[in-house]
C-alpha cells in the first residue's frame, strides 16, 4: 500500500486557481475581507453586487478555506476537509445564481448506509440499514429490526422536520440581542420588532413542539431515541448526527441540538437532504467566487494577512499583508476564527477592549475529528451487501457509510478513549463517503476516492504528540476497521493523507481542528456566540464563529 501522509503544501493541485485575481491588489477598498473560506467569498460576492469595491486575502494558495478540492494524489481530487453538501443556505443559491456559476450537485439517495460487522451479526439476521427518501423503503429497512421502529419513524422525521421548521427564520438572521428591545422607547420597541419579526414567526412556529424542542435542546440524545425507538442499528446511525464534530457523545445532555443541526439543510428543495458537488466541495467555492469576480469583488490567493490595523479613535483602518504591503478599508471583515481574529491579528492593538478578549479567550475550540483521505484502485465491497457484479457501484456506495455504528454504546466508548483516557479511539466512530460513486470527475475509471470522517482523535494527545508516527498508527486503525467490513479495502489503496485537529488547524487555519470555529455546545450558541459586529468600528466578524452559527 503506497502511503502519502503529507506535511507540507508544496506540490498539491489546487482546483480553484482560476478564480483569483492577478496583479497586486489596491491601496484601498471600500471592504477588506480576510480569508477566502466560503464565508469570507459570499460576504464579497453580496458587497461586491451592493456596489462597494470590495477584496478577499486568502493566506493559501486556492480559495476555499475547507471547502476546497485538491489533488492530494495525482489523479485523484479529494474535498480535502469538508465532504458533503447541505447546510448552504437556499437564499444564497438563489442570490449569487450559483448554477449559472458552475455549481453541480449530486443528490443522494440513499443517504445512510450501516453495515453489520460479521461478528456482531446474528446467523439469519439482518445484515445492514439504509436509509433515504423513500418512506416506503424506510419503513422495509427499518422493519428488519423492529416493526414497532418502523412505524414510528416517519412520526420521528414529522416532529424532527416542525423542529427545523420552527427555527429555520432564525438562520439567515443575526442574533437579536433582547436587552436593546428592553432598553428602548415605544418607537424604538416597534423598530426592533419590525427588525426581528423572524423572531416571532419562530415563536409561532415553536408552539406546538415547545415541549420536543426544549427536551432536545436540554436531554441526552440516547434518552430523547430511546422513547422513540427499541433496535440499536437505527438509533445509532441516528446518534451519529448528534455527536458528529463535536467532542461530545450520544449520552451527553444537549447533544440533541447537534443532530437537529445536521437535518438543517436543503438541497434542491428537499429538506435533510444531502449532496455532492461536481468537482468536489472546491465547485462550491469556485462558483461563489465566480459570483463574487462577476460583481467586481477582487480576490487574491498567497495573501497572507499578518494584521488588521486601527486607526486614531480604535476604528479597523485596513489590513497589513505578510510581505509588508498595507491596505486602507473603510470595513473590514474576517472569516477566520475569532481567535485568530482578535488574539493574532489584533493581538498589538490596544483598541480591543480587555473584557472583549477575556470572553473570546473562554470560547471552547475542543474537536474530536481527524479526517482521512484515501484514494482506492477498486469500490470498496462490503461483506454485508456484496457488489454485485464485481467491482459494480451499489446504491449504499453514495450514502454516508457508518462503521463502529451498530450500537450506541460503540460510539459512547469511542468517546471515553478521547475524553477520559487521552488518546485516540480504538474503534473509531467512522463516517465514510465515496463522491466518486455519483461523479466520475474525481478519480481514474474504476478507481474511487473515499473521504473518511473519523472520531474520537483529540486534538493532544496523552504522553506522545501527533506525529508522523502516530497518524501512521491512527490511520492503521482506520483502515482495518474498514477491512473488516470490507476486506480488501487495504489491498485497494493507492494513497492516503491523516489530518488530525493540529493539521486541520495548521493547514486551515481551525482554530484547535474545529469545523464549527468553535464548539457547538449550548453555551456557545446564538447570543452566547461572538456577534458579526465588534467592539472595534469598522470591523465585523463574516465567520462561522460568529452568530448565529449555523453556516
Amino acid at each position: 500500500m503506497k502511503r502519502s501522509v503529507l506535511r507540507a503544501e508544496q506540490g498539491l493541485r489546487g482546483l480553484s486557481s482560476a478564480t483569483t485575481t492577478s496583479g497586486p491588489p489596491r491601496a484601498e477598498y471600500d471592504v477588506a475581507i480576510v480569508g477566502g473560506g466560503h464565508n469570507g467569498l459570499v460576504a464579497a460576492a453580496y458587497l461586491a453586487r451592493l456596489g462597494l469595491a470590495t477584496a478577499v486575502f486568502e493566506r493559501r494558495h486556492l480559495l476555499g478555506g475547507a471547502a476546497v478540492t485538491e489533488e492530494i494524489v495525482p489523479g485523484y481530487k479529494f474535498s480535502r476537509a469538508s465532504y458533503v453538501l447541505s447546510l448552504l443556505r437556499p437564499a444564497i443559491f438563489r442570490d449569487l445564481e450559483l448554477p449559472r456559476h458552475g455549481l453541480r450537485v449530486h443528490l443522494r439517495d440513499p443517504s445512510s448506509y450501516t453495515p453489520i460487522r460479521p461478528d456482531l451479526c446474528r446467523p439469519g439476521a439482518p445484515t445492514s440499514l439504509t436509509l433515504g427518501q423513500s418512506g416506503e423503503e424506510n419503513r422495509r429497512q427499518i422493519g428488519q429490526f423492529s416493526a414497532r421502529d418502523a412505524a414510528k419513524y416517519g412520526e420521528y422525521e414529522e416532529q424532527l422536520g416542525q423542529l427545523v421548521g420552527a427555527v429555520d427564520a432564525l438562520l439567515d438572521h443575526a442574533a437579536a440581542d433582547p436587552a436593546e428591545f428592553a432598553q428602548a422607547g415605544l418607537l424604538g420597541k416597534v423598530r426592533w420588532l419590525r427588525a426581528n419579526w423572524h423572531l416571532v414567526t419562530a415563536g409561532r412556529n415553536l408552539g406546538p413542539v415547545t415541549a420536543a424542542f426544549y427536551e432536545l435542546m436540554t436531554a441526552p440524545t440516547t434518552k430523547i431515541l430511546d422513547k422513540w425507538f427499541e433496535s440499536e442499528p437505527l438509533k445509532a446511525t441516528l446518534a451519529t448526527d448528534s455527536c458528529i464534530g463535536a467532542m461530545i457523545s450520544p449520552s451527553t445532555p444537549g447533544s440533541g441540538y447537534v443532530l437537529l443541526h445536521h437535518v438543517m439543510g436543503e438541497l434542491e428543495g428537499v429538506r435533510g437532504a444531502w449532496g455532492y458537488p461536481e468537482g468536489g466541495m472546491g465547485a462550491v467555492s469556485t462558483a461563489i467566487a465566480k459570483s463574487a469576480l462577476a460583481a467586481g469583488a477582487e480576490l487574491y490567493a498567497d495573501s497572507p494577512v499578518a494584521a488588521i490595523t486601527t486607526g486614531l479613535g480604535g476604528a479597523a483602518s485596513g489590513l497589513v499583508l505578510e510581505g509588508g504591503r498595507e491596505v486602507r478599508a473603510g470595513l473590514v471583515l474576517s472569516s477566520a476564527t475569532p481567535e485568530v481574529t482578535f488574539s493574532r491579528l489584533m493581538a498589538s492593538s490596544g483598541d480591543v477592549p480587555a473584557d472583549y478578549r477575556r470572553t473570546l479567550a473562554a470560547i471552547d475550540y475542543t474537536s474530536p475529528v481527524c479526517k482521512i483521505n484515501i484514494a482506492v484502485n477498486k469500490i470498496p465491497n462490503f461483506l454485508a451487501d456484496p457488489n454485485t457484479p464485481e467491482g459494480a457501484v451499489m446504491p449504499h456506495h453514495q450514502a454516508t457509510i457508518h462503521l463502529n455504528c451498530e450500537e450506541s454504546g460503540m460510539i459512547e466508548e469511542a468517546y471515553r478513549d478521547a475524553k477520559e483516557k487521552g488518546t485516540f479511539s480504538r474503534r473509531p466512530m467512522i463516517e465514510m463517503t465515496i463522491p466518486s460513486s455519483l461523479d466520475a470527475t474525481l478519480a481514474p475509471a474504476g478507481h474511487h476516492v473515499c473521504l473518511v470522517f473519523t472520531q474520537y482523535a483529540p486534538y493532544t494527545l496523552e504522553g506522545r504528540e501527533w506525529d508522523e508516527e502516530a497518524r501512521r498508527e491512527y490511520g492503521d486503525i482506520v483502515v482495518d476497521t474498514i477491512e473488516q467490513y470490507a476486506p480488501g479495502f487495504r489491498a485497494s489503496i493507492v494513497g492516503l493523507e491523516v489530518l488530525p485537529p493540529p493539521e486541520l488547524e495548521r493547514i486551515f487555519g481551525l482554530t484547535g481542528g474545529n469545523i464549527f470555529h468553535g464548539a457547538m455546545s449550548l453555551d456557545q450558541l446564538y447570543l452566547a456566540r461572538p456577534g458579526p459586529h465588534t467592539p472595534c468600528r469598522g470591523s465585523c466578524s463574516a465567520a462561522l464563529g460568529a452568530t448565529p452559527g449555523e453556516g
